[in-house]
This record gives structure tokens, C-alpha cells and sequence, in this order.
């Protein structure tokens, strides 16, 4: 990309933000942060415990990632968040300005299957729906691109980093 841009690898549970966020960041030569890492413990139990989180309990979740983001302002970063309803990237845009949403997306049956084969993290597969139910895909409005997470992760990142590349020279210039 031509800017430092931080990017926000967002998508339901299971889409590998985890795994595609460290590549592109690499690709991209910036740092990454994992947004799990941002959860307070609450909400860590909570999920754990099969729990969906509300509102209430992603407003913090979301301000700390935002305030990462914010500090990231012009020096660029990757970081993961599953972003899943505008009122969130909203939230993230306003803390952030300038942020560009990657927005991982696939098939259910996929998503279920790999997040099924993950080991020791605090999401079970039983949370998936209400993710899917959750999710506002990103309008035309928001920056950002979506990238299908079909493939290995190294096909994925190369898809992603080449469509943030592509937007990020397609992008009208500020007035």
C-alpha cells in the first residue's frame, strides 16, 4: 500500500483473522495485534462459558483496540476484531479515522470445519450462528475490502494484500 493504513482484519469467528492478520502485517511490513488480546477477562469467561458477548461487554473491547489503532495513526499496523456490526467499525472509525476494514468472509460449512480444528481457544464452534446472525457485511460506504478465505493462509494473505493494494490506488485522493 502507498500509505500507512491500519487495517482491521474483521469476520466471524473462525475466518482466520488470527492467522491472515500476522501474514498481511508482515507483507505490509507493519505490526500486528491480536484484538483477543484486548478482551478483558469477562469476556473471555463469558465466550468461554458459550456465552455470546452484548453491546455492553464489546464497548470496551472495542475502545481498546480503537485506542491501539489510534496510536498507529500514520506509522500503519494490522490488527484483528471481529468487527461484525457497523455500529462497531463505527466505534473503531471514530477512535481511528482512516481505518480500512479487510472483511475475511466464506462458506459456514468451512468456517465451522477449521474453527473445529483449532486447539485451546476460548470460542467454541457453538457460538458460530450467533456470530453469522450478528454480522453486517461492510457497505459500499466503508473502506475497506473483502477477501474469500478459501485456500491456504498464505493464498489468503496474498489475495487480501493485493485487494487492500488495489483499493488503496483505486481510492479518490482527499480533498
Amino acid at each position: 500500500m502507498s500509505t500507512p493504513h491500519v487495517i482491521v482484519v474483521m469476520g466471524v469467528a473462525g475466518t482466520g483473522k488470527t492467522t491472515i492478520g500476522p501474514l498481511v502485517a508482515a507483507d505490509l511490513d507493519v505490526p500486528y495485534a491480536e484484538g483477543d488480546d484486548f478482551h478483558p477477562p469477562a469476556n473471555i469467561a463469558k465466550m468461554s462459558a458459550g456465552t455470546p458477548l452484548d453491546d455492553a461487554d464489546r464497548w470496551p473491547w472495542l475502545d481498546a483496540i480503537g485506542a491501539w489503532a489510534h496510536g498507529r495513526a500514520g506509522q500503519g499496523g494490522v490488527v484483528s476484531s471481529s468487527a461484525l456490526k457497523r455500529a462497531y467499525r463505527d466505534r473503531l472509525r471514530a477512535a481511528a479515522p482512516g481505518v480500512v476494514f479487510l472483511h475475511l468472509t466464506g462458506d459456514r460449512s468451512l468456517i465451522e470445519s477449521r474453527m473445529a480444528e483449532r486447539k485451546g481457544h476460548f470460542m467454541p464452534t457453538a457460538l458460530l450462528d450467533s456470530q453469522f446472525a450478528t454480522l453486517e457485511p461492510l457497505g459500499a460506504d466503508e473502506a475497506g475490502v473483502a477477501v474469500d478465505v478459501s485456500g491456504t493462509p498464505r493464498e489468503i494473505a496474498d489475495r487480501a494484500v493485493a485487494a487492500l493494494r488495489r483499493y488503496d490506488t483505486g481510492r479518490p485522493t482527499p480533498a
